[in-house]
């Protein structure tokens, strides 16, 4: 991952949970375009495994024309069927060693909360990226893991691979992180789910 594409393309998205329509689709198509998301999760948790395989099937291609990197949530078999560029697992997941059998060379990234000890063990067996969080409060990833800004400044000195920060990011909060030292923000509710913006207005925002 060259340090440019980190500035130009720091957005990690992440879908909402429904997708109900075609409007959603048409709404990606949009915010790719603009440049800014490097990462898209599929991270569906109360679907049906044959309503995951034709979301994601669509996704992967819009991800494919726009190249952003397209990433399953929790799912090592899925993220294999959908043939997609990879797999975030998070603590209670399957384990990394497990899920690099089942995929191979492919992106796989690791929820590490605010632990200094799980974001060496993700080094140590070769993870892609690291992920901490919560940042800020988030209604989107409700957890009672809160991670703090000197993690991400531990993280830049210590961890030689993409850090991702999560939780609450917005366009207020979001410039203090990447300072930090993130090399991605993760955002959905931000983009999806916001009162004020629609998602090409609020995507537009992270400048």
């Amino acid at each position: 991952m060259k340090q440019n594409k980190i500035i130009k393309r720091f957005v990690y998205l992440i879908s909402p949970n429904k997708i109900k329509d075609n409007k959603f689709y048409i709404e990606l198509e949009q915010v790719l375009n603009l440049k800014k998301v490097s990462f898209f999760q599929l991270r569906l948790k109360n679907e049906k495994d044959e309503n995951k395989i034709s979301i994601g099937k669509k996704i992967k291609k819009i991800c494919k024309k726009h190249k952003v990197k397209f990433i399953v949530n929790d799912e090592p078999y899925l993220a294999k069927k959908l043939d997609a560029d990879g797999c975030h697992i998070g603590q209670k997941d399957m384990n990394i060693l497990d899920a690099k059998k089942i995929l191979k060379n492919k992106i796989i990234g690791i929820t590490c909360h605010n632990s200094k000890k799980l974001a060496l063990n993700a080094k140590k067996y070769r993870a892609n990226y690291v992920a901490f969080g919560s940042f800020f409060k988030s209604s989107t990833k409700k957890t009672a893991n809160k991670a703090n800004l000197e993690i991400l400044r531990w993280a830049k000195k210590k961890i030689s691979i993409p850090i991702v920060a999560i939780g609450g990011i917005n366009n207020s909060n979001y410039k203090k992180i990447l300072v930090s030292g993130a090399n991605l923000i993760a955002c959905s509710g931000f983009v999806w789910n916001n009162k004020k913006f629609d998602p090409i207005s609020a995507i537009s925002k992270f400048k």
